[in-house]
């Protein structure tokens, strides 16, 4: 199935490292801040402008940031507002302080297809914040290229490939979002790989129905040793 690959681009946030827990936690601080104005049940309308917000913002911390503020100025009247703001945006900020924390078995399963494969980033959110997480982590090193998309649809796979000059039969994803990391790439015609994480953001999901030639779901990263 793989014989002609040459290849693997790797989503971050929860194919390598851990995002969505610490993104869970961040969005239950806010939840506490703003329910002692009286606001409740806020986690929906937060989404729903956080994904509004995507075509300004994009994805990543600082966009989500910026949509609590937004929020909060919509939803509530505080005696303060300066020191709501101030609180939002240490929420932000310790979201990117927070040391990244690997998955299992990354480094060991990188290792062993380094030697065989151009191995790449391909991930989306905010370009510095993605950079340091891989840098604290120590997988800079295992990544011949890093490339932080504003989206991860067809063209941006296709210009992905166009980078390296090679076909989609070449080139394989692998992830744990249906909607970004593998419906696109097996759209063009390339390989992907589905690892789900225990946990997927409400825009991230879609219905798993999934029987194409060239897609393979499985149950964990070092899996994935077992296909290449």
């Amino acid at each position: 199935m793989y014989t002609n690959l040459k290849i693997i681009a790797f989503d971050a946030d929860d194919t390598l490292f851990i995002n969505e827990d610490y993104l869970e936690e961040a969005i239950f601080e806010y939840e506490i801040l703003l329910s002692r104005f009286g606001v409740q049940d806020i986690s929906s309308t937060l989404t729903n402008t956080y994904i509004n917000n995507l075509p300004s913002y994009g994805f990543g911390i600082k966009g989500i940031v910026l949509t609590m503020i937004e929020v909060a100025a919509r939803v509530g009247s505080y005696g303060s507002s300066d020191d709501v703001i101030s609180e939002i945006l240490n929420i932000g900020k310790k979201l990117l302080s927070r040391k990244a924390e690997l998955l299992p078995n990354v480094f060991s399963v990188l290792n062993e297809l380094k030697s065989r494969y151009k191995l790449v980033v391909a991930t989306k959110g905010d370009l510095k914040d993605q950079k340091r997480k891989l840098r604290e982590t120590g997988l800079l090193d295992y990544f011949d290229h890093v490339e932080v998309m504003t989206d991860k649809n067809e063209y941006d796979y296709k210009t992905l490939l166009g980078l390296f000059s090679v076909e989609p039969s070449q080139f394989l994803m692998v992830g744990n979002s249906l909607r970004s990391d593998i419906e696109p790439v097996l759209n063009i015609g390339a390989h992907a790989v589905h690892i789900p994480y225990h946990k997927t953001w409400e825009y991230e999901s879609v219905a798993d129905g999934k029987e194409a030639r060239n897609y393979i779901k499985l149950k964990s990263f070092e899996d994935l040793l077992t296909i290449l």
